[in-house]
């Protein structure tokens, strides 16, 4: 079912009107081809633009009795363009139809995706620019690391959807082909120039061999390509949520004025818009596995892919397309606390410097294990005293270390511009020039 809050650009894809326009169209090109051929009469493929047609509600009511639903649209149009319908489909097979067109629809919607993509990047790109210089702590296992910045947090996640970008955009490309071969693919009844024809007026190309469907190796690239990226939205969305946190509240959603947290406690500013994110993530990644499964299918076809299909195709693409809009949102409208961030990171009295100290006393001569020991021993101190005491007094009292390292020396370490000199050459990596 597509969500009624789904873009309608997205939605229109994957209604039952476009699928079978997509239909129609196809059948045209065919007959058209043929036409050319000298297979079937010219007048077949002019009166087909002319007054080819279906109704879906007619097609619903001929499926019920023939259980067909290829041969029900075929009836809908036969009942629009008359006896000469008798040409129509000449020597197609329904996969040729329905697979063309299930490529049509995925390379349609991999277009919205693309700039979907493309909206999301910019907005990432622009955020990190802003907050190159914004000092903030890096974190490993949720505690405090070592100093980076905001920018830098950012710019990660650019160049993760950079590469989710290339991805799809290479999935979109791969699932871009078509049949129209006949039965089990031999095209024994139906010329490959009609194939031919068709694939490069619906800006398609000839599947290099179909057992009389596409293989769905195919597909399953194009839906591992989307739980990919859907895994990347909740990768950002689950960042943001932890910033947002009370005890960390580095950064949060935009909270519009009037809007409600809770309906209990008035104080509340909640991340939902990330937690939406979060569990939209896992609806697209739940086409994943169906996908890879349909992979394997009974000799030259049977149909047990299909009904996967008709679920994932618009419940995954549509899912995805309002995930990337509303994550680009979130994005620009972020609001960042670049003071709580600079107070956080001095949280623990400098234990984020631990790492220089440990360095500057092995070029001192002391052995790692040594001079592991000598910091540790002064970090847990900090740790245990708590944010009132800070690291670098301590290690001024020991004398192991200062025997090592002269006062000056010790304070020299303690200073965040060591840590974001190379943000320039990351930031050229990541965003070129």
């Amino acid at each position: 079912m597509i969500p009624r809050y789904t873009r309608p650009e997205m939605a229109a894809i994957w209604t039952p009107e476009n699928k079978f326009t997509i239909w129609l169209e196809i059948e045209t090109l065919a007959c058209e081809k043929m036409a050319d051929l000298g297979i079937i009469p010219a007048s077949v493929p002019q009166l087909l633009r002319e007054k080819g047609g279906f109704d879906v509600a007619r097609i619903d009511e001929i499926e019920r009795d023939v259980k067909h639903d290829v041969i029900a649209f075929l009836t809908s149009v036969a009942e629009h363009i008359g006896p000469e319908s008798r040409y129509v489909h000449q020597g197609m097979t329904s996969s040729d139809v329905v697979d063309t067109a299930f490529s049509v629809q995925l390379v349609q919607s991999a277009d919205l995706l693309i700039a979907g993509l493309e909206s999301l990047l910019a907005a990432l790109a622009k955020r990190a620019r802003e907050h190159k210089d914004t000092i903030c702590v890096g974190r490993s296992h949720g505690i405090h690391a070592e100093p980076t910045t905001f920018g830098l947090k950012l710019a990660g996640h650019y160049a993760a959807f950079a590469r989710n970008l290339d991805r799809l955009r290479r999935a979109r490309e791969d699932i871009a082909t078509c049949t129209i071969s006949g039965a089990v693919g031999t095209y024994a009844t139906i010329d490959p120039a009609v194939e031919s024809y068709v694939a490069e007026k619906m800006g398609l190309r000839p599947e290099t061999i179909a057992t009389q469907v596409i293989p769905r190796d195919r597909h399953a690239q194009f839906f591992t390509t989307l739980g990919i990226i859907a895994s990347s939205i909740e990768n950002l969305a689950v960042e943001i949520r932890h910033l947002q946190r009370t005890e960390v509240r580095e950064a949060e959603e935009y909270f519009s004025a009037g809007q409600k947290g809770s309906s209990a406690m008035p104080h509340k500013r909640n991340p939902i818009l990330t937690e939406n994110l979060t569990g939209l993530a896992r609806l697209v990644r739940a086409a994943v596995t169906p996908a890879l499964e349909n992979v394997a299918l009974w000799h030259e076809r049977d149909i047990s892919h299909s009904s996967v299909e008709r679920n994932i195709g618009p419940d995954a693409c549509t899912g995805l397309d309002f995930a990337l809009a509303r994550l680009a949102g979130v994005v620009e409208n972020l609001i960042v606390y670049p003071d709580t961030m600079k107070a956080n990171l001095e949280k623990l009295g400098g234990l984020v410097f631990s790492q220089r100290v440990l360095l500057a006393l092995t070029q001192a001569g002391i052995s790692r294990e040594d001079a592991y020991r000598m910091v540790q021993r002064n970090a847990m101190k900090v740790w245990e005293c708590g944010a009132q005491t800070s690291f670098d007094s301590f290690l001024k009292q020991d004398a192991d270390v200062t025997a090592a390292l002269p006062a000056h020396e010790i304070a020299a370490i303690f200073d965040y511009d060591h840590y974001t000199k190379n943000r320039d050459m990351i930031f050229a990596r990541v965003f070129g020039g």
